[in-house]
């Protein structure tokens, strides 16, 4: 089981099951959405993630053109899990902050859009874009 919050604790969440399993998106988008090399999250299949409190302080924001969205804490700006697919929730790494002590970076995803600055340094498998099961 895995738990997380944002930074101000008014929105948390949980996941049942083991989380171990990182995948890092480094596509313009959510370069753009995390203001860094891209964007670390666990997917969690929808039936083992719930909202434990908070829901009514998410905010999602969804882009005009495509299918991509993001949440976060409307007190807090912190960012939160979204819709990764109609079965999936992609959840921000770094928002868990009890239960990741496995977690290890298994995927890069959109490599081929990664910023020229941007240096992988870890074993995670490189993926020229997405692939399936990813982020």
């Amino acid at each position: 089981m895995a738990k997380g919050q944002c930074n101000c604790g008014a929105v948390a969440f949980e996941i049942d099951g083991e989380v171990t399993d990182i995948y890092v998106c480094h596509c313009s988008i959510c370069r753009r959405y995390t203001g860094n090399n891209g964007v670390a999250v666990v997917i969690a299949s929808n039936d083992k993630f719930r909202w434990l409190k908070g829901a009514e302080q998410v905010t999602t924001w969804r882009k005009p053109v495509g299918d991509w969205e993001s949440r976060f804490c409307r007190i807090c700006g912190s960012s939160l899990p979204m819709r990764n697919s109609e079965s999936s929730m992609a959840v921000p790494a770094g928002s868990i902050i009890e239960g990741g002590d496995k977690l290890q970076v298994k995927h890069h995803i959109w490599v081929d859009s990664k910023a020229s600055w941007d240096e992988i340094g870890d074993a995670g498998k490189q993926h020229l874009q997405a692939f399936e099961g990813s982020a």
